[in-house]
């Protein structure tokens, strides 16, 4: 399969194409990942709402009853609750990490074991997250391809 990037003029909404001889399982994931990368979550920082594309969220976690968004520059927070973002995110390639965060999967570049049978996941801003005991399989699972 032969991918091909085109540079369009701003004014031009963005487009992918897919052309195929049979749409098959692997074109198939390709579309559910694409549509998967699109949408957005509300934000305030410092007084201010912003709308937050979701392809630039690392992870988002619950502190003392606030819900915190974190992007690999700022922190914002959020009105929703965890589980309600759960819902959202989760056909974007999210996965709840802890009782208190999920975690982009898109965004870990590195996984290893840390102590008491937790993980520790290293995004792609050099952050380290801790993965609970509890949701290690979890991540297992979905690493391998399989449901969770």
């Amino acid at each position: 399969m032969d991918v091909k990037i085109s540079r369009i003029p701003e004014d031009e909404n963005e487009l992918v194409d897919i052309r195929c001889h049979k749409e098959t399982d692997s074109v198939r994931e390709i579309a559910a990942f694409v549509r998967s990368r699109q949408g957005q979550l509300t934000g305030s920082l410092e007084g201010r709402q912003y709308a937050i594309a979701v392809s630039d969220i690392m992870y988002i976690e619950s502190v003392d009853n606030r819900t915190f968004i974190y992007t690999s520059s700022k922190v914002y927070e959020s009105k929703q609750r965890i589980y309600e973002l759960e819902d959202i995110l989760k056909p974007k390639h999210f996965l709840r990490i802890s009782k208190a965060s999920l975690v982009n999967l898109m965004k870990i570049n590195s996984v290893k074991p840390a102590l008491g049978g937790r993980f520790s996941a290293v995004l792609s801003n050099g952050e380290e997250v801790i993965i609970s005991r509890k949701y290690v399989s979890d991540l297992k699972k979905t690493l391998r391809g399989d449901e969770t």
